[in-house]
């Protein structure tokens, strides 16, 4: 009797974690569902190193952006909490080749991918100049 209460215990624990987990996860991707990213204007940026951050936790995520000729020619990530979303930082090479925030997001790296872009994205916001 003493061991089907335990057991019982340990079911309603079990389900009360999942439940908890899910609830988060839920409120984290509408969250990153609800990131707008806006791309710069490249004219009207000056050559130079630009540094931006963005965070949504879990992650977070700091960048340095390196302009020149009124192109992006390099991006840093100087510091991305990411939990498993490390695959996310592949992102860059393709803002640099496109010369564009409007990139697809990593599958499986969902919201490092939103976090490094709108990091880029806070790096170039023209009030940084």
């Amino acid at each position: 009797m003493k061991k089907k209460k335990i057991g019982i215990i340990l079911v309603c624990v079990i389900l009360f974690v999942f439940i908890g987990a899910k609830i988060v996860l839920n409120s984290l991707v509408d969250d990153v569902n609800n990131i707008t990213v806006l791309s710069p204007d490249l004219a009207n940026i000056s050559d130079g190193m630009y540094v931006g951050e963005y965070s949504v936790t879990p992650v977070c995520v700091k960048v340095e952006v390196f302009v020149t000729e009124h192109k992006i020619t390099d991006i840093k990530i100087i510091e991305h909490e990411n939990g498993l979303g490390s695959k996310a930082e592949k992102i860059v090479n393709d803002v640099i080749s496109e010369q564009s925030l409007e990139v697809d997001a990593v599958s499986g790296a969902t919201v490092s991918s939103k976090c490094i872009i709108k990091a880029i994205e806070k790096a170039l916001q023209i009030e940084n100049q």
